[in-house]
């Protein structure tokens, strides 16, 4: 059995729920969910340039936790980018 995930200490919302290609309808692109600690621990590690152990700490997971939720996170923006596919933010999913 899995352990239970801990409750993580998420300090921003995006400002929207999705990034896509241009021209192309989201439902008719794939997409990648970017979730809320991915997009935490890119903001904090990438954008603000804390240390891990600092971020982690901020964060409310050990730095190891921290490390792989910012591997996760960087593969998927990546991903995305490579491959022109959606990254939807946060949880949401608009597909119908």
């Amino acid at each position: 059995m899995a352990r239970p995930k801990i409750e993580r200490q998420i300090g921003c919302r995006p400002a929207y729920s999705c990034f896509k290609p241009n021209g192309i309808p989201m439902k008719q692109l794939p997409s990648l969910v970017l979730e809320s600690d991915e997009l935490e621990a890119l903001r904090l590690v990438d954008m603000l340039g804390m240390q891990q152990i600092e971020a982690a700490k901020q964060l409310g997971v050990s730095r190891q936790t921290l490390g792989n939720i910012v591997a996760s996170g960087r593969s998927k923006v990546a991903q995305a980018l490579v491959q022109g596919w959606a990254l939807e933010l946060d949880g949401y999913h608009h597909r119908s």
